[in-house]
């Protein structure tokens, strides 16, 4: 009985393998590097993006978005006398994440969803002036507004459902690195911006996600 020689893979053809394999992993690898720059890039322009479309209003009208007392009268969009004015007492009041209903026109929408509205309404972002939904960042957590969050005064973005690794580069890049000081800080994704006692926001868990308040 004769048995047919079985033949193996010889040195350079498994050199060649390992080779292919490393050059697809490093693809990977790269591309996931690539995706999360461009998730970084977007969070920093949308921030900046929103400072500067609310300052633009301020200085157009005087007013600002979400507390603007005459933005019926102001906007055709709307109709004079209803409800989609702010107080004008120098403040967009509310929580951050505060109901809306998608239509400003409809309900009695808080100073901090009239925001986005009144910037759509003035062209100043993209969107209908009826919309008073809040926009989605690259994590797909809200975007909002609040006047003063955690340890910082004055108005801040706030971009909820960062991961904790992005959180650490969004310090690392524009701030001091410690998520409790600065003028960007974060506390755990709860939704309501504060801190339970022995909570450690300065020392960001990547298992974890938070809601980042940006000092405009």
């Amino acid at each position: 009985m004769q048995f047919k020689q079985q033949k193996g893979f010889t040195l350079v053809e498994i050199a060649i393998v390992l080779v292919i394999v490393g050059l697809l992993i490093g693809g990977v690898l790269k591309g996931q590097e690539m995706i999360t720059n461009a998730k970084l890039k977007r969070i920093e322009s949308d921030n900046a993006g929103i400072a500067a479309a609310m300052f633009s209003y301020q200085d157009r009208y005087l007013q600002l978005p979400g507390d603007d007392l005459a933005a019926d009268t102001r906007f055709s969009v709307y109709t004079a006398g209803s409800a989609v004015v702010g107080d004008g007492l120098g403040t967009i009041e509310g929580d951050w994440d505060a109901t809306t209903t998608g239509d400003i026109t409809a309900n009695v929408t808080p100073e901090t969803g009239m925001f986005f509205a009144h910037l759509r309404a003035a062209g100043l972002v993209p969107g209908g002036g009826i919309d008073d939904t809040r926009p989605s960042n690259a994590y797909g957590g809200q975007i909002g507004i609040q006047d003063g969050s955690l340890e910082i005064a004055g108005h801040v973005t706030i971009f909820g459902q960062i991961e904790g690794p992005i959180a650490k580069i969004l310090e690392a890049r524009l701030d001091d690195g410690a998520g409790d000081t600065g003028r960007i800080q974060a506390a755990l994704n709860t939704g309501d911006m504060t801190r339970s006692s022995g909570e450690e926001e300065a020392l960001y868990d990547d298992a974890e996600r938070y809601n980042m308040a940006f000092r405009l």
